[in-house]
């Protein structure tokens, strides 16, 4: 699945990698936190669209392209023509998803991936974090995304990560909200703002080589 959003006519483009474990047009809270973030993103001058991960045969692999119709190439292309990549996961057993993980480990290829100064091409891009889930460990799924993808090139605003976790041992999941909870939005909102402000520094003065 893939949605745009085209709340404004910004100078910075962005893309949510929705790590849902669902496939096609179910229903998923990881896609609807994702979405949410693109709109405010979108608000702030850097629109862009949602990559659901799983409908696009990505393989496990550490490359740019383990072939045999390999569907990361095609998402790579998209990561490398924006500015703000958003990951959106749910937590399962304390975890990122598989299908975050697989993310993860796809982009371990940018470290050996240079610009014709040995920058790597991910350099400027700014990332974000976005977690849902029913139990606690929000902040632990936050920080192995963030570590992973600094380590892979990418820049982390000031509060750069948003979630959602539901009371444990219940079932209340995140898209059953008829309103989208303050605090989350809030920070929805502050984690948008900020990445799309350190972008379009990052635009105006590149890291060094």
């Amino acid at each position: 699945m893939t949605n745009s959003t085209d709340g404004s006519t910004g100078d910075l483009r962005s893309l949510v990698l929705v790590c849902t474990l669902k496939k096609g047009t179910e229903a998923s809270s990881s896609e609807l936190i994702g979405t949410q973030v693109l709109d405010r993103l979108a608000s702030y001058g850097a629109p862009g669209e949602v990559v659901r991960v799983v409908d696009h045969d990505v393989a496990f692999g550490v490359t740019t392209d383990e072939g045999d119709g390999d569907g990361w190439p095609a998402i790579r292309e998209k990561m490398l023509a924006v500015d703000v990549v958003v990951l959106a996961t749910p937590i399962w057993l304390g975890q990122p998803s598989a299908v975050c993980k697989m993310v993860l480990e796809r982009l371990d290829a940018e470290i050996g991936e240079t610009d014709d100064e040995g920058r790597m091409l991910t350099f400027g891009k700014v990332a974000a974090v976005a977690v849902v889930g029913n139990e606690d460990g929000a902040h632990h799924v936050v920080a192995e995304c963030l570590q992973a993808l600094n380590d892979t090139g990418f820049s982390v605003a000031a509060n750069g990560s948003t979630y959602w976790v539901g009371e444990a041992m219940q079932g209340v999941d995140y898209q059953d909200h008829d309103q989208t909870p303050e605090q989350t939005a809030g920070t929805n909102d502050t984690a948008a703002k900020n990445s799309v402000h350190l972008a379009r520094l990052l635009k105006a003065a590149p890291y060094p080589a």
